[in-house]
């Protein structure tokens, strides 16, 4: 017959609280919680949560993992100053008016892997005769322009990026303008699109594919979103055309800050532009999520003396219908839809949202000069302060056809202003 074990009563308090920690520490679960602070209903809504925001200690080498009612929300953390460590946490979620969603925050000691939506393709040659080969980064001195070398160094002329709904690609060759690739379908785009079989660069994606094509035409605009400075009346165009051998920039840097399955981000740097006898220093960055059929875009220029206006471009080449101002959210929207795309083939609506806070009317470039055919929306600009805008392209082929008509894109647009100013309250219950 076994013995009955005894346990002293302080043994028994003892055990009861230890039990009980055990217990807590199995049940404490870290949380995000996310409110939608507006009555709008949200769709795939961008949201960033600072690496401070996070109780990292134990887990400094691991990655954050969301799930939300047994989902787990695709997302990736971003290292956006190239310092090894990530900076940001980003995805997407949509929201109900007013709503609050608690995520369970997990960790991984590996970087998840998620459905890729977003999406960027740089390719270049050292060499004429010389193969395009895949690269991350670049630097362009000014007499390394397209018409200087003798030849396109760059596949696409520079990087294109993508969501699952539209693509861009910018003209990194000098001109620095940016283009607009229709997407027929939400897959990722070939890593071959402007190179040939035998790796050179070769204009093969103005003819339709069943991905789409590059169907917009720029000329010596600067394009859907590219950017000027407007100086004693005069347009000063970052950077040359075409037909220009000498860029009036010094040095230009480029580099893929993030590419991942919910955003990717491009950063550019323009050492010593040269602009009505000053020199400016400029950070660009872009940004793709899911969802939108456009990109994010911020510039900072160092060497504002006061007298500059920022002017942010929608190419109207092909544009016969008048132009839409409309008021949203915080944002201004200037909107074209018409037969925008090369020889009017097709109907293309474009846009550009600008901040309403700090927006001076617009202005119309001339038809000759360094930069033509567009409205320029006009923006006031302080030295060293970000200036965000939104450049919008919905093509009548793209997955969503009511494109096609006018007020139909007017009212995406006008919608998208209002969503873009939804703000998310973000909490991390450590």
């Amino acid at each position: 017959m076994k013995k009955a074990i005894k346990i002293s009563p302080i043994s028994a308090v003892l055990l009861m609280v230890f039990m009980n920690c055990n217990a807590q520490k199995k049940t404490f679960v870290e949380k995000v919680v996310l409110k939608n602070t507006t009555e709008l209903q949200l769709t795939e809504m961008a949201i960033s949560i600072k690496r401070s925001q996070f109780s990292l200690k134990e887990k400094i080498n691991q990655y954050p993992v969301l799930i939300y009612k047994a989902d787990t929300i695709p997302a990736q953390v971003n290292d956006l100053n190239g310092d090894g460590k990530w900076d940001e946490l980003f995805f997407v979620a949509d929201f109900s008016p007013n709503e609050k969603k608690t995520l369970e925050l997990k960790w991984s000691p590996t970087d998840p892997k998620y459905p890729i939506k977003t999406s960027v393709r740089f390719g270049k040659r050292e060499g004429k005769n010389l193969p395009v080969h895949p690269a991350t980064e670049e630097v362009l001195m000014a007499n390394q322009v397209h018409k200087k070398l003798g030849y396109q160094k760059y596949q696409t002329d520079g990087p294109t990026w993508e969501n699952d709904k539209v693509g861009f690609r910018h003209y990194l060759d000098g001109r620095n303008s940016k283009d607009v690739f229709g997407k027929r379908i939400p897959a990722i785009t070939p890593e071959d699109v402007g190179i040939n079989s035998k790796g050179a660069v070769e204009d093969n994606y103005h003819v339709m594919y069943d991905w789409g094509r590059d169907i917009f035409p720029v000329g010596n605009s600067v394009g859907l979103g590219g950017y000027a400075l407007l100086i004693n009346n005069e347009i000063n165009r970052l950077g040359i055309i075409a037909s220009d051998t000498v860029n009036n920039i010094e040095k230009t840097t480029f580099k893929i800050a993030a590419e991942g399955p919910v955003n990717s981000v491009l950063n550019y740097n323009y050492f010593n532009w040269r602009a009505c006898g000053n020199e400016y220093q400029v950070q660009e960055t872009t940004s793709i999520w899911p969802g939108m059929y456009g990109f994010k875009n911020t510039v900072v220029i160092n060497g504002i003396k006061g007298k500059e206006t920022f002017l942010v471009a929608l190419s109207n080449l092909n544009n016969k219908n008048p132009l839409k101002v409309i008021e949203s959210g915080d944002w201004v929207c200037l909107i074209q839809h018409d037969y925008l795309t090369y020889e009017r083939q097709w109907i293309l609506g474009t846009a550009i949202l600008v901040p309403k806070n700090i927006y001076e009317g617009y202005i119309e470039a001339p038809k000759t000069g360094q930069l033509t055919d567009s409205y320029l929306a006009k923006l006031s600009i302080k030295n060293n302060k970000e200036i965000s805008y939104y450049a919008i392209a919905g093509w009548e082929l793209s997955a969503d056809k009511n494109f096609k008509d006018s007020a139909y894109f007017t009212n995406y647009v006008t919608a998208l202003a209002k969503q873009l100013s939804a703000k998310i309250k973000v909490e991390v219950v450590k």
